[in-house]
């Protein structure tokens, strides 16, 4: 493209267009007319002296020079006034506009004025109409920042020469009001009147209507000059009355003028907004034409904005509102009238409008505070409240439930608009709302849930407290039961369960006095005869139709009496619908509940009598009905029974409820028996609570005769069931309640059954005292208590027996024997039953403790034995009186029979507490293997009656045999004493003795099934009682029974748990009962089992090597012992012997240590899974579930802590395997694993000290004092350092400061050990880098000691592991190349890794340990794990570190040079690299002495030729870094604007295509530098910028570079703060004036360069693939930028480029375009559509303007063009799309697209 405007488009390069407008051959005639003059000797003079003129002006260097500059061109001009035609103008036009510069002195603006004045008078009018952007460009931003003395001359100028166009001015006229309107600023101004007197001219022009369009233009697009504005319309705009056609005044388009008034009123200056208001009063009041028929969108626009102004506080602003929306008069009823007419639907619309759909351009609390502020205005506040206060609190409940990310808090402000409003009116119109989802279809719930949420949101007064919500809670239960009345499905509608919930917290917030009297209401009604509901809407005025009510019905006054009756009546038609109706059991059972839930909570409140008109048999009757249905659930039933227990209690209520009669209690007792079944688990403890409420509430023994009556009925389908039932209400019930004494007769009940001839009773009965028993002293307190009794007399006697005496007594009386016995049977029962836990009981428990005083009192009476005696002394006692008792002998006919039988029974007592007994071998033999094989029978059968006496028969036998075993070899041994010993270990005497004992082969079989068969489980703890007396009771002969047995447990165990966790899931509260049999019971009982039998396991195991180390597995003490913290373990070599290595590994597997390693698997799920966490909601179950949770886990942490003090390392490393095996559990529960190893070690120092040591002995190999221990074979180094630096995570700096020691240690024991990089380095480095960062918070650190360890040792870990990642990168060229080689090639210093020099004196110790399962050396896995953790972790805290800078730079140098430099080499796309390198810079630039080490690879990469070949993507991550690097180094921006100014090569041929390449890659560098910075950030630099920019546009001229310019000028126009932005367009002095009027010159060279190529365009169109359409595009792209940030001060020059008035929407009859890109429309629309024309999607450009309210560039997603008809789109819309925008964006701009769309444009991608 030619750089000469003037020349003709025949003789360009382009395409000759064919000129078929008129105004197309207008511009053609200029070019003929200089070809006529360039024949002339004289113009070719005239040229060459004005050429010579301005090339002076590159002396100018100071303002004189200047004035000497005009002078002369002043001259030039007047001597050659002949010729009409100014050569060069474009020139010319620049450097008079930069003449007129603000900061020069006012001689030199005269200066330019007066060539101004003779320019304008030689072209004539015809002449300045052609070139009219030329001139203006200077003239029109001069106005404003002229001087006094110069104005007058300026305002002549546009009077006498811009005047006389008329019509020509149309295209400017905005431009023109621009320039004009800064003299209207002040009304007393000098030249106020003459500008006044201007703008009428102008508007003469033109018509009226297009005038003021350009008006609102300018209100809407520039702030400054509203003002200025409205001073004009306030004395020029028409008055207009309220029906009069204000188009032809404002133009068709009023949306625009309201658009522009709503600018105004939004306007941050308090005088605009206050001008804006005046003239709406005058002129647009709100029931004028124009504001009635514009579109809603429009009127909403405006009044969104006027209400706007009552948020500045400010009265003369909300005086001049309140007139506009309530009108002229005075009066209030009229202006109401006036508000109702004309404003308050809109108002209310628009209000609702904001409050539903907040946008983003407002605060979302903006229209409630408009609301706010408009209650203070009652005539406005009190209709307005009326319709909107619904729809505002609706608002309010959806934006705080739903807030959205950049929302703001709403509580404040809701919570002042609840106090403003009037309680009257907000509940008046809340009520309505409730009262027709109620009385409607029933699905609607909106308006309760807003009550709801008020409620709970909002403080109350007392007003609303003690009458507003008495009087709501009243209507709404009055409401409700009146509707399930009517029909009772309505109980099950959705809409009576909300308001059921509302009921609830209405309550919480009435005082107790609110409810015991009505208010009085003004209006004449008798209210005494009202129901709630009718009383409600008089109450609130509001209109609905009464409710049905009967003749006979009568309503009390007291609304507390009546929601009581309201609420017995509602729940007796919930209780009979969920009756006729389970199908809606869910929503019934709710209401019914809650129904009763308010009753409890009414009663509870009364604290005087008070009658009542309710009939409370009938009521409860109603209730019961449903127990016996299926719909009752146990939430109903116990909200039932508990009601009904408070009600009887109660004695403020008349007529009360009266529970305790028999039927009623059987009724209620029999439906709890229900639940306390073994698949009700969930519901035991509540159940239990309620049988003892109903106990304590009677006074007859109701409650024991109906458990013995369901113990004893014939009716009873299943008896296990029901002492099953009384077994768990036995267990769950404390001492103190003295179960024994209260149901004693059921407590007989089942003792009997222990003696039963029915073998299932006699199960159940043992199956009871095994599960439920709970304590031996419960049953001897009263069975004891009934042997003592006083009526038995008796008298000491001395019987002689073949001459013996024995003392002995005789019964005195007869006394009731049978009783006795019977007694004594039970007795009996209870003791053989017992054993040794009935022993143990009645030996360690003193008679005192018992909880019966009856029974101390005649313990003490008979003088048996003393008060401190225990039960088993007074038991014995007692047994040897009825042993030594006989009858006299004149009572022996009646007594003797039964006296035998009672003293029968009672030596069988004894004989059970003192002896054994014994048979031979071969019947032992035979037995045994009978009852093994029953055994197996029953279980498989599914035969539970008979296991019991078969376990003790086996147990018996199993004694018998091993004792004689034990006698033969006592016997053998003491044959063998002389003879020489033989080297026969202890383990092998064991085994011999356990192959002597003939073990059954079917018995570890049975043994199983008994344990595993779940039909078997009611006689688990038989079976399990006996594995645990008879294993550890006959060893080692049943010792193979261990393993089997073990492993059987922990199956059982984990299947327990399963049944817990899945009843713990949380259900709905209304739902079917959950079954569920699993109890704590059970998992003790099996947690004791395992617990022995894991002991077991070992206890055998580790008998060989007791003798050596007695202490050693048994103490946990040793372990913690003192020492650690000097602790050195000694490290082996891999000279330990195979041997060695070979034991340990068979010791490790070994069964014992299997069954200790999965016991502890086994266990470590029952602590991490049963871990109680309070519901937020209760639930029945929940009392249960938190029994079973912490007895469990309690029972599970002793065992633990019990395995942990015998094998202490075994079970530490099982722990940590089974923690990284059991992902699942890990990550539900994190912190198990960690709370159970501090629960078992005393402190973390002994934690850290055993994982050391696990670590130690596989990298080490084994030390002396680990070889007696087995290494678990699963657990490598890699998992225990995981876990190590999880522990480490938890401790707190203190815990940090006492482990530092221990691991330091084992750091400096790894690095010692290798030179080269291992495996373990990498995690040591990790948890290393955990614990440092704890220690380094403390004041440790202070300790010289610990700094320099943590220095050195992280030093060298983190130099290990930087060089391992670059030596995995490049395996093939580093150990071949030296350190110097590496200089060389690389032109940077290879940083060499720090070792100790005296590594290299040792040899390299390998040591040989347990197989680990580590990433092999290379993987990609370590090295990005590596890299990782130096970008999250090294780097952020090196300088915490290692603190000196000389290790922290070193440190950095090896990252650079091992990891970051091969990441980035010989990439083509240098940017594209891993996301982790990026962040390894971007951390490294927060390390100011790292500057250094990164800055080389930054520049290298800035520098590579293709980077811009990148993705804009992968620009955006180096953003930050190239920021720091711009603003730490101060050398290197101006080292990047040299390469600007000069592109040298080192190629001596460099052509120049080449060099403009290179400049032009360095302006794109350029771009991108200042790209990266914040706003302003580059603003000290700007002056060195613009000044290269400038040369550039002057010396440079390829399309390639200048295309960089102008994406260079965007970027600086992103990067420019609108302060800084201020005083970019007016005309300055040329490129020699000061530096520091750069930043001004730039743009306007920007401005002129557009000019010129959008005008040489327009002469000549560039061909197809010319490189010319680069820069056309980059020109359009900067236009198209400005177009979309509209500065003010670009406003005045933009006409220059589109048309910016309303034009470019209407356009006039045979208008011709006169802005540029118009034109260039018009030429390139005409040309010829060719096959190689890329389509362009023409919606993209209109479619952006309706996405979003915001503007954004139209040619975003352009990248090149290879045709101007690709262009075409772009320049047919730029005008209607920019005024689009304007008119619908207010001002918003998308920051995001216009930045995307440079970064596309600088980036390839390719």
């Amino acid at each position: 493209m030619t750089t000469n405007p003037s020349l003709s488009g025949v003789e360009g390069t382009g395409k000759v267009v064919k000129r078929g407008s008129a105004w197309i051959s207008a511009r053609a005639n200029e070019p003929i007319a200089l070809q006529t003059y360039s024949s002339d000797p004289k113009y070719k003079k005239y040229v060459q002296q004005v050429e010579k003129c301005l090339n002076s002006f590159d002396n100018v260097h100071e303002w004189a020079d200047c004035i000497a500059f005009l002078k002369q061109m002043l001259k030039t001009f007047q001597s050659y006034m002949q010729f009409k035609e100014i050569p060069r103008k474009l020139i010319v036009a620049k450097r008079l506009a930069q003449c007129l510069n603000p900061a020069l002195p006012t001689g030199v603006h005269q200066r330019a004025l007066e060539v101004y004045t003779h320019i304008l008078g030689v072209l004539s009018t015809e002449g300045l109409k052609r070139d009219l952007s030329l001139w203006s460009s200077g003239l029109f931003p001069f106005f404003e920042y002229a001087a006094t003395s110069v104005k007058p001359t300026l305002l002549n100028m546009y009077e006498t020469h811009y005047l006389p166009l008329q019509t020509g001015l149309r295209p400017i006229m905005k431009s023109f009001i621009l320039a004009l309107l800064p003299g209207l600023e002040e009304e007393t101004g000098e030249f106020f009147e003459k500008v006044l007197g201007l703008l009428d001219k102008l508007s003469g022009t033109v018509s009226m209507s297009f005038f003021f369009q350009n008006i609102w233009l300018v209100m809407l697009t520039t702030p400054s000059a509203r003002g200025t504005s409205l001073n004009f319309l306030a004395r020029r705009l028409p008055q207009l009355n309220a029906d009069e056609d204000i188009s032809d005044v404002v133009g068709k388009d009023v949306g625009l003028m309201i658009r522009a008034f709503s600018a105004a009123l939004e306007d941050e200056n308090l005088l605009v907004r206050r001008g804006a208001l005046d003239i709406l009063l005058q002129t647009m009041r709100i029931d004028s034409h124009g504001i009635r028929k514009a579109h809603k969108d429009d009127r909403a626009i405006l009044m969104r904005a006027a209400t706007g102004v009552v948020l500045r506080r400010d009265l003369s602003l909300n005086r001049r509102l309140y007139t506009w929306l309530l009108g002229p008069d005075e009066k209030s009823d009229h202006q109401i009238a006036y508000l109702r007419e004309n404003a308050l639907e809109l108002l209310s619309s628009t209000l609702k409008s904001e409050m539903v759909s907040p946008s983003g351009e407002y605060a979302e609390s903006r229209p409630f505070k408009i609301f706010i502020s408009l209650l203070d205005k009652w005539e406005i506040g009190a209709p307005l409240t009326e319709i909107l206060v619904y729809d505002a609190f609706k608002a309010i409940r959806n934006l705080v439930q739903n807030p959205t990310e950049s929302g703001e808090d709403l509580t404040m402000t809701a919570s002042t608009l609840y106090e403003a409003v009037e309680p009257q009116l907000l509940w008046k119109h809340l009520l309505t709302s409730v009262f027709t989802e109620i009385l409607g279809d029933g699905t609607q719930v909106e308006a309760i849930r807003i009550v709801h949420f008020i409620l709970e949101s909002f403080s109350h007064d007392e007003e609303v407290q003690t009458i507003h919500l008495p009087v709501i809670f009243a209507a709404l239960v009055d409401l409700l039961d009146h509707q399930v009345e009517i029909d009772p499905m309505n109980a099950a509608r959705p809409s009576t369960r909300e308001a059921m919930l509302l009921l609830e917290t209405v309550l919480q917030y009435i005082p107790h006095t609110g409810l015991l009297q009505r208010p009085e209401i003004t209006k004449n009604v008798d209210s005494d005869d009202q129901r709630p509901f009718d009383f409600a809407c008089s109450f609130f005025k509001i209109t609905h139709k009464p409710l049905q009510t009967t003749s006979s019905a009568h309503f009390t006054t007291i609304p507390f009496a009546s929601c009581f009756q309201h609420l017995i009546s509602l729940s007796t038609n919930s209780a009979r619908c969920l009756v006729r109706h389970p199908q809606n059991g869910f929503i019934l059972r709710e209401v019914l509940s809650r129904s009763l839930t308010l009753v409890d909570r009414l009663v509870g409140r009364l604290v005087s009598p008070i009658a009542l008109s309710w009939k409370p048999s009938q009521w409860l009757s109603d209730l019961l009905l449903g127990f016996e249905h299926e719909t009752a659930t146990f939430a109903t039933v116990d909200r039932i029974i508990s009601l009904s227990i408070v009600l009887h209690r109660n004695q403020f209520i008349q007529p009360r409820l009266v529970i305790d009669e028999r039927p009623v209690l059987h009724c209620m007792v029999r439906k709890l028996l229900q639940y306390l079944r073994s698949d009700c688990s969930a519901y035991h403890v509540r159940a239990v609570n309620m049988i003892w409420s109903l106990e304590t509430s009677t006074a007859h023994s109701h409650v024991e005769s109906i458990l013995a009556q369901s113990m004893t009925s014939p009716i009873s389908r299943d008896d296990s069931e029901a002492y099953e039932c009384f077994g768990i209400l036995w267990r769950l019930t404390e001492d103190t309640l003295l179960p024994g004494f209260r149901f004693k007769v059921p407590m007989m009940i089942v003792l009997d059954t222990l003696k039963s001839d029915n073998p299932t009773l006699r199960r159940i009965g043992e199956t009871w005292m095994r599960c439920s028993l709970k304590s031996y002293l419960r049953v001897l307190d009263p069975i004891l208590h009934d042997l003592l009794d006083p009526s038995i007399l008796r008298t000491p006697t001395t019987f002689k027996v073949r001459g013996r005496e024995l003392p002995g007594f005789f019964y005195d009386r007869p006394f009731d024997q049978r009783l006795i016995n019977h007694l004594l049977e039970i007795l009996l029962s209870v003791v053989n039953f017992g054993g040794q836990g009935f022993a143990k009981a009645a030996r360690t428990s003193a008679i005192k403790r018992s909880h019966h005083g009856g029974l101390i009192e005649r313990v003490t009476k008979s003088g048996l034995v003393d008060v401190e005696a225990s039960y088993l002394d007074v038991l014995v006692e007692i047994l040897l009186r009825l042993v030594q008792s006989e009858s006299r002998p004149t009572l022996s006919a009646s007594m003797q029979s039964l006296n035998t039988v009672i003293q029968s029974n009672a030596i069988e007592l004894l004989q059970v507490v003192v002896s054994r007994g014994e048979i031979d071998t071969v019947s032992v033999e035979s037995i045994e293997a009978i009852a093994i094989g029953k055994l197996y029978f029953s279980i498989h059968m599914n035969r539970l009656d008979l296991q019991n006496k078969w376990l003790h028969l086996l147990h018996s036998v199993i004694a018998v045999t091993t004792s004689k075993l034990e006698t033969s070899r006592r016997v053998s041994a003491s044959k063998q004493e002389d003879s020489p010993p033989e080297s026969a270990t202890i383990q092998d005497k064991g085994l011999d003795l356990s192959s002597r004992y003939p073990m059954n082969p079917l018995l570890i079989q049975t043994l199983v099934d008994g344990i595993s068969s779940r039909a078997n489980r009611p006689v688990l703890q038989h079976w399990l009682d006996f594995i645990l007396m008879a294993v550890p009771q006959f060893q080692p002969a049943l010792q193979a029974l261990v393993a089997p047995l073990n492993d059987c447990l922990c199956r059982q165990v984990l299947s327990s748990l399963g049944d817990v966790l899945r009843i713990s899931v949380k259900s709905r509260h209304y739902a079917e009962d959950q079954s569920a049999s699993v109890t704590d019971a059970e998992l003790i009982m099996l947690l004791n089992g395992l617990e022995r039998l894991v002991l077991l396991s070992l206890a055998y195991t580790s008998e060989m090597d007791m003798s050596e180390d007695e202490s050693n597995n048994m103490e946990k003490t040793t372990t913690e012992s003192s020492g650690l913290l000097g602790y050195v373990s000694n490290v082996f070599s891999s000279e330990t012997s195979a041997s060695q290595l070979e034991q340990l590994t068979v010791r490790s597997r070994s069964p014992g240590y299997r069954s200790l390693d999965e016991g502890i698997r086994v266990l470590y799920s029952v602590w991490a899974s049963l871990v109680w966490k309070s519901p937020q909601s209760f639930s029945p179950k929940d009392e249960s579930l938190a029994l079973i949770y912490t007895r469990t886990r309690l029972r599970c942490r002793r065992v633990l802590e019990h395995l942990f003090r015998v094998q202490s390392p075994e079970v530490f490393e099982s722990i940590v395997d089974w923690w990284s095996r059991e992902s699942t559990l890990s990550a539900s529960s994190p912190d198990a694993a960690f709370e159970l190893v501090d629960v078992l070690l005393s402190n973390a120092l002994n934690v850290v000290h055993m994982i050391c040591e696990s670590i130690s002995s596989r990298i080490f190999g084994t030390t002396e004092k680990i070889k007696k221990q087995a290494i678990n074979p699963n657990l490598t180094d890699a998992i225990l350092f995981k876990f190590l630096e999880q522990y480490l995570r938890r401790l707190e700096g203190p815990l940090a400061i006492q482990v530092w020691s221990r691991y330091i240690q084992l750091v400096k024991e790894i690095i010692s050990t290798s030179r080269e990089f291992k495996a373990h380095q990498f995690p040591a480095l990790r948890c290393l880098g955990v614990l440092a960062e704890k220690v380094t918070q403390t004041t440790a650190m202070e300790d010289r000691k610990i700094r320099k360890e943590l220095q050195d040792n992280y030093g060298k870990l983190l130099d290990l592991c930087v060089v391992y990642v670059g030596r995995s990168t490049d395996q093939g060229s580093w150990i071949r190349r030296s350190t110097k080689d590496s200089v060389a090639s690389n032109g940077r210093d290879s940083p060499v890794p720090r070792n100790d020099s005296k590594l290299d004196e040792k040899p390299e110790v390998t040591a040989t340990s347990i197989p680990p399962e580590t990433p092999k050396l290379g993987s990609a896995e370590v090295i990005l794990q590596i890299n990782s953790f130096v970008a999250t972790s090294a780097l952020p805290n090196l300088r915490k570190l290692l603190m000196e800078n000389d290790k922290i730079i070193s440190a950095c140098n090896n990252i650079i040079y091992y990891i970051v430099n091969p990441a980035m080499r010989g990439k083509s796309r240098p940017m594209d690299v891993d996301s982790t390198i990026t962040t390894i810079l971007q951390e490294m630039t927060r390390i100011p002495a790292a500057l250094k080490s990164w800055r080389t690879p930054v520049i290298d990469l800035l520098n590579d030729n293709r980077l811009f070949n990148c993705n804009p993507e992968d620009a955006l991550s180096w953003r930050s870094i190239v920021k720091v690097l711009y603003d730490s180094d101060k050398t290197a921006f101006p080292e990047l604007l040299g390469k600007v100014a000069y592109a040298p090569s080192a190629n001596i041929f460099t052509n120049r295509e080449y060099e403009m390449l290179l400049r032009s890659l360095n302006l794109r560098r350029l771009s991108y530098v200042l790209f990266t910075g914040e706003t302003n950030h580059f603003l000290t630099q700007l002056p060195s910028i613009q000044e290269k920019l400038v040369d550039i546009f002057r010396s440079v001229t390829s399309p390639i570079v200048q295309s960089e310019v102008f994406l260079c000028i965007r970027v600086l126009l992103c990067r420019l703060s609108p302060h800084n932005l201020t005083s970019f367009w007016p005309v300055v002095l040329t490129e020699m004036v000061t530096l520091s009027h750069l930043h001004t010159f730039i743009k306007i060279e920007a401005i002129f360069e557009q000019c010129r190529v959008f005008e040489q365009t327009i002469t000549t169109l560039p061909s197809d693939g010319s490189e010319d359409l680069q820069l056309l595009l980059a020109a359009c792209k900067a236009l198209d930028l400005l177009l979309v940030l509209q500065t003010e001060e670009f406003q005045i020059h933009q006409w220059i480029f589109i048309t910016d008035t309303v034009d470019a929407i209407y356009r006039p009859d045979g208008w011709f375009p006169e802005a540029m890109i118009d034109q260039l429309s018009e030429l390139a629309g005409n040309l010829p559509v060719t096959e190689s024309t890329s389509t362009f999607n023409t919606d993209a450009l209109t479619s952006q303007v309706d996405q979003r309210a915001m503007r954004r560039p139209l040619l975003g997603s352009l990248r090149q063009i290879e045709s101007i008809r690709d262009l075409v789109p772009f320049f047919s819309n730029v005008s209607i799309s920019s005024y689009e925008s304007v008119y619908a964006s207010a001002g918003n701009i998308d920051w995001q697209a216009v930045e995307r769309s440079i970064m596309d444009d600088m980036f390839d991608g390719r």
